[in-house]
């Protein structure tokens, strides 16, 4: 290389500079103009236009809408856009009188479209009314502040503008009501409740409550001003906002409210006896066919405790019919199977006869050195053969906490999200239980196992994929979490985020709409309110989810009983008991407010088992010993393996031909080495 070459003049070198960012831009911006999913997705609560939907969607709508025009390259829209989908998460049940939706100017099909509106600056706010024209191209929202609470008003403003003609179609009255228009319907029976909001006249929570509960039945809110005197009069009310509510019965009284916020007062109307999400014409015809269905028992039981007999049908039904699918576990399937039973094993709370049988279960899979099981072996423990004194788990479903107004409902994913964050919450309160496991060296084990065995055995593909999903994100998955109170957060906040996304969706159940755990009834010091938005205060969370999930408040009521088994052959007893009990001394069978099932629970408190049905277990125990050649109680336990009475006999006539053999080589050896000493001992003369 010559000086010259090396020599580059500093004009050179500046366009060099230049041409080279300018060069950069134009790549991201093309990049963007591709991507602009990493703005919003279908995932997001929102619509998507595009230059062939925008005038389809907004003309004529029954709905009122409010578009962001944005660029995907505009730096502004990148940061703008978090805030744009918390408020459309925010306003998400509005969506019958006012939808939220974005259009990407930077996609090159949209180019013709942001130019017929005028679209000359990132981002432009535009309000759509109901009913609009074809050649009606928006009004710009001009305003400064762009905040969550600001732009809720605006949509509010925008609902009220519509004159009675053009309202949109499901728009419920936003205006006042007047102490001559609600003081007759004191006393009054009805079909439903009545709310009143009683606030001052600059407040805007009475009208976004009525928005909030635009997609429930069985309530109907109505506002009121503080300057109405006759009403204050007659309701007694003199702090603003309150809540009033008429009962159907015709009783009225005020609704107490631990904090006059608009979170709270949404989220107590919703929890009224009565108060549904409206259903679908889709999820109505359904709901009448499952309905048909002989119905489930209804167990009565307190919101602000957790259920082992929730527990219990979890592990039932992921033991006995998820794992079902897989004739053999091997290789990476049999490995996450033994990091979920150990987990199991090692932070199950209260001991009892659920905690004996994972251990039993992770003892026999760690004493076996196969490469693969048969599943049916693993179902053999799992229903208790080999008469375990102490092993049992129910074949029941019994949901309680997750039970549901219907079939199809909740039941097994709810109890499954419920025993991961028991034990989130045990690991948390026993950082020393899985030492020696192998999952020690992780941050957040259980989040770890749980994100393995969802991603291998749950049967729901597509929440599996969600999950990963979250998992795996880049700044806020499990990667992240670096302690025991993180882990107990995180999962608390997925469990929230998937409520989210599911709320209203066809499995969310009328009975018990998703919504944002835990609600203000279980847990008022967990809400706060910042500028208008809720907020959620972290630390009373936390303190919350460690009692509520802990030892101490699960109740063991509607938990099967273990049944009285056999007793069991001597020969069994020997060889079973010390692999079940040799734990027993250090972990007790009744400590933390119940266990699931516990021998220590008292008779009264669960039905005996039906009669006959000791007979009916022996009979069945036998009938699947015939069929495989042997005995019922014949078999004995040994290091973990099953051998009934015809190995046993096989053993012993191999012993006994073994012995014989090794007899006749004795002897013909024997007779061998005598003649050799004979013919080379004799003396020769």
């Amino acid at each position: 290389m010559t000086a010259r070459s090396r020599c580059v003049s500093p004009r050179a070198e500046r366009m060099f500079r230049l041409w080279f960012q300018a060069a950069a831009v134009v790549w991201l911006a093309r990049g963007s103009a591709g991507g602009s999913a990493r703005l919003y997705t279908e995932e997001d609560p929102l619509v998507i236009l595009s230059g062939s939907t925008l005038k389809p969607t907004v003309t004529n709508s029954s709905s009122a809408w409010l578009v962001q025009f944005y660029s995907s390259w505009c730096g502004h829209c990148i940061q703008y856009s978090s805030t744009w989908k918390a408020l459309a998460q925010d306003v998400k049940d509005w969506q019958e009188a006012i939808s939220v939706a974005v259009l990407d100017c930077a996609q090159e099909d949209n180019f013709q479209v942001c130019k017929e509106f005028s679209i000359m600056f990132y981002p432009t706010f535009k309000y759509f009314r109901a009913h609009s024209l074809s050649t009606d191209r928006g009004t710009i929202h001009r305003g400064a502040d762009r905040e969550i609470q600001s732009v809720r008003q605006l949509m509010i403003n925008v609902l009220q503008n519509h004159t009675r003609l053009d309202r949109p179609q499901h728009c419920p009255q936003l205006e006042p009501y007047s102490s001559a228009e609600l003081l007759p319907l004191l006393g009054q029976r009805s079909e439903h409740y009545t709310a009143i909001i009683v606030e001052e006249p600059d407040s805007y929570v009475g009208r976004e409550v009525i928005l909030d509960l635009l997609q429930f039945s069985g309530v109907q809110v109505r506002r009121a001003l503080s300057s109405d005197r006759p009403l204050l009069d007659a309701l007694n009310i003199a702090a603003f906002p309150s809540i009033y509510l008429l009962h159907p019965s015709g009783k009225h009284a005020h609704l107490h409210s631990e904090k006059p916020q608009r979170f709270f007062f949404s989220s107590l109307l919703r929890t009224l006896p009565g108060v549904q999400r409206r259903r679908s014409s889709a999820l109505t015809q359904k709901g009448t066919l499952q309905d048909k269905e002989t119905p489930e028992p209804w167990r009565d039981f307190d919101r602000s405790r957790v259920y082992t007999a929730d527990l219990e049908s979890a592990l039932h039904y992921l033991l006995r019919v998820e794992l079902a699918a897989h004739a053999t576990l091997q290789g990476e399937e049999l490995k996450v199977f033994k990091d979920f039973v150990t987990l199991v094993a090692k932070l199950y709370p209260g001991g009892g006869s659920v905690v004996k049988l994972m251990e039993t279960l992770s003892d026999w899979l760690l004493s076996l050195p196969l490469e693969q099981i048969p599943y049916q072996a693993v179902l053999d423990l799992v229903d208790n053969k080999m008469t375990i004194s102490g092993v049992f788990l129910g074949a029941e479903l019994r949901w309680v906490g997750c039970q549901a107004s219907r079939p199809g409902l909740r039941g097994y994913p709810c109890s499954l999200w419920t025993l991961f964050h028991v034990l989130t919450v045990q690991h948390d309160a026993t950082p020393t239980a899985l030492d020696n496991t192998g999952l020690e060296g992780e941050a957040a084990p259980v989040l770890q196992v749980m994100r393995r065995y969802i991603r291998t055995f749950f049967g729901c593909k597509e929440c599996g994929r969600h999950f990963e999903q979250a998992a795996a994100a880049a700044a806020a998955g499990v990667d992240e979490v670096k302690s025991r109170e993180q882990q107990i957060l995180w999962l608390w906040n997925q469990h929230n985020r998937v409520n989210t996304r599911l709320s209203g969706a066809l499995s969310d159940d009328p009975l018990f709409p998703k919504a944002p755990w835990p609600s203000p009834a279980l847990c008022p010091s967990c809400h706060e309110e910042t500028n208008g938005v809720h907020t959620w205060n972290q630390d009373n969370v936390l303190r919350f989810l460690r009692h509520h999930y802990g030892a101490s408040n699960l109740s063991p009521k509607y938990s099967l009983t273990p049944p009285l088994v056999p007793a069991a052959p001597p020969d069994l007893v020997l060889t079973a008991q010390p692999l079940v009990e040799h734990r027993a001394t250090t972990r007790g069978g009744g400590g933390g407010g119940g266990g699931g099932g516990g021998e220590g629970r008292k008779a009264e408190e669960q039905p005996e088992p039906p009669p006959g049905h000791l007979a009916q277990r022996v009979q069945e125990e036998q009938e699947v010993a015939a069929r495989r050649g042997g005995h019922t109680g014949s078999g004995v336990w040994i290091l973990g393996l099953g051998f009934n009475s015809v190995d046993m006999s096989l053993c012993v006539v191999l012993y006994v031909c073994s012995c014989l053999i090794l007899m006749l080589l004795f002897f013909f050896f024997k007779v061998r080495s005598r003649r050799w000493k004979l013919r080379h001992s004799r003396l020769y003369v």
